[in-house]
């Protein structure tokens, strides 16, 4: 059986992301499904993710929305949007690698700002959109 496309296309973002020296410099390879208790920002989260059937006549594939927060506790928002601007432009249109899949397409499609516990965390949300196709 193939790992799941959501799976399988984490991991390729994690592996390219991490890859990146300006990526691990700015957040210290600090990418997370849940972030461990007591790190402290700033960090990145793999958020929410939605899968679709994006099947063709002869292929099987997927189209997924997918969520990556950066949390940041500087005052005001410009270490979490500088972080989530590099995010975005290491992954739009990125040539990923996935494991039982072929990326068909991955676009950066919004960002989304808010502030937590009192204005103590600035968050930044960027959605993207990935096409692929089962191998």
């Amino acid at each position: 059986m193939s790992a799941s496309p959501v799976v399988a296309l984490r991991k390729a973002v994690r592996t390219y992301l991490l890859a990146d020296s300006g990526f691990s410099a700015l957040l210290s390879n600090k990418l997370y499904d849940e972030a461990p208790r007591g790190v402290e920002p700033p960090y990145a989260l793999f958020a929410d993710a939605q899968l679709r059937d994006w099947s063709a006549d002869l292929s099987p594939g997927a189209e997924q929305f997918f969520t990556i927060g950066v949390t940041s506790t500087m005052r005001g928002l410009s270490e979490a949007l500088e972080l989530a601007q590099r995010i975005a432009t290491l992954l739009n249109e990125a040539p990923l690698a996935l494991q039982d899949h072929r990326l068909i397409d991955l676009r950066f499609q919004s960002m989304e700002t808010r502030r937590g516990q009192n204005g103590r965390f600035a968050t930044v949300n960027l959605r993207f959109r990935a096409t692929t196709e089962y191998l």
